[in-house]
């Protein structure tokens, strides 16, 4: 990561939804869990690609998630082409769930990165996925279940 502040950790779409949408029912939990991290938190493209599409199919104002972006809280953290091999590894790897790109690319960023704490609403798939080591994500927020 190029950037003068180390990253507090990840950001994956549910939770960027969750923040811009007051009538999401984690709103609460994840804007909480928000504000606890230290910022900024990294996602990839294909996350906010997700992240977009969500907001514009359930009528929200991606002017919301622009300001997410332009404010700096959430940085944008690229995945090279040299870098698609082990996305596909991580996707075989995890057929069995199965991992889709955007999930590869958030693990891929972890391991690169560093960076074990992630802000998802996708519980079941993030208890599975490990990082290096067979290490286990911190997520954030924590399932109420």
């Amino acid at each position: 990561m190029n950037s003068a502040a180390p990253a507090g950790g990840l950001i994956d779409t549910g939770v960027i939804i969750a923040l811009i949408h007051r009538g999401d029912g984690r709103h609460a939990a994840c804007v909480q869990a928000f504000n606890k991290v230290r910022l900024p938190l990294l996602t990839t493209e294909a996350a906010l690609t997700e992240a977009f599409y969500l907001a514009a199919r359930i009528g929200l104002d991606s002017r919301a998630i622009w300001r997410l972006l332009r404010s700096g809280a959430i940085r944008l953290s690229p995945i090279t082409h040299e870098e698609l091999p082990v996305l596909q590894r991580l996707m075989e790897d995890y057929s069995d769930r199965p991992m889709d790109f955007a999930d590869a690319t958030l693990v891929h960023l972890a391991a690169r990165e560093r960076i074990s704490i992630i802000l998802t609403v996708d519980f079941g798939d993030f208890e599975t996925y490990r990082l290096p080591g067979r290490k286990k994500f911190t997520i954030l927020p924590r399932r109420t279940n």
